[in-house]
């Protein structure tokens, strides 16, 4: 296991059988993110992508609580107060996003208890969604007055469609887990019991899968998201070029013949 050295004990990661894992460790506070704690999420995901060692990323969070409950509001006025702090903490905010969205490995959230606000934006930037059945999610934006920009409101609606987007943030209720599947929103109910290994046998499956081809379609599928002009097409083709050069496409197709499990490299 490599465990990597934060700048704060509020952000934890380790990476253990080619998953990357990153806990949001504020559980006192059902893991609302603090701003040293946004600040740490590029410095995680730069390392993460860069590490052949990690193919595939989940992100918890620490307790029995929570995944994420949105922003650490109590320390708004030490960190959000004035027009310069304000402009400095949504810069660590929007780093963060950037991070995760530009993540091109695999990005897993595992969902337990509350997932609401900011804490559901995060869940949003991931590819695949597990909850544990005690999982709340919500956006209370109509009950704060808080205005919701375009991006943030087509990613949900990229996920969930119009309408469950218009019920959720129309409403500003929080949705159970069970309404979160219908919606969608995630893509498999679990037992709280059975949560952490179902999110372990997950990773470390797509871990053992070819990581060029898991690559190219992880882009292929996020171009497919955007409006036609702004799609990369070039890029996809060339990305699937690659794997068919690459050893990988080799040895997947000799283990095949040979009845065994491959052993793919990442090249």
């Amino acid at each position: 296991m490599r465990q990597l050295q934060m700048q704060t004990d509020k952000m934890q990661a380790y990476v253990e059988n080619g998953v990357g894992w990153i806990t949001f460790n504020q559980p006192e506070k059902r893991n609302a993110v603090s701003f040293a704690m946004w600040k740490a999420i590029p410095e995680i995901i730069a390392d993460f992508s860069s590490s052949d060692d990690v193919r595939v990323v989940v992100l918890k969070g620490a307790g029995d609580k929570a995944f994420v409950s949105g922003a650490d509001i109590s320390e708004f006025e030490k960190v959000r107060n004035t027009p310069e702090q304000i402009k400095i903490y949504e810069q660590a905010t929007g780093d963060a996003n950037v991070a995760l969205k530009s993540l091109e490995k695999p990005l897993i959230a595992m969902v337990r208890g509350f997932c609401i606000g900011g804490g559901m934006a995060i869940a949003l930037t991931a590819d695949l969604r597990v909850t544990a059945d005690d999982g709340q999610f919500g956006v209370p934006a109509a009950k704060l007055g808080l205005g919701y920009g375009y991006s943030g409101i087509k990613e949900l609606m990229n996920i969930v469609g119009p309408s469950f987007a218009k019920e959720i943030f129309f409403t500003g209720g929080r949705f159970s887990a069970s309404n979160a599947e219908t919606m969608g929103l995630v893509n498999r109910v679990v037992p709280v019991t059975e949560l952490e290994s179902t999110v372990t046998t997950l990773a470390e499956t797509i871990a053992a899968n070819a990581p060029l081809t898991v690559k190219a379609a992880k882009a292929a599928i996020n171009e497919g998201t955007k409006n036609p002009d702004e799609r990369d097409l070039d890029r996809v083709a060339a990305m699937v070029e690659a794997c068919f050069n690459s050893e990988d496409y080799k040895e997947g197709r000799r283990a095949f013949m040979e009845k065994r499990k491959p052993e793919f490299q990442g090249w």
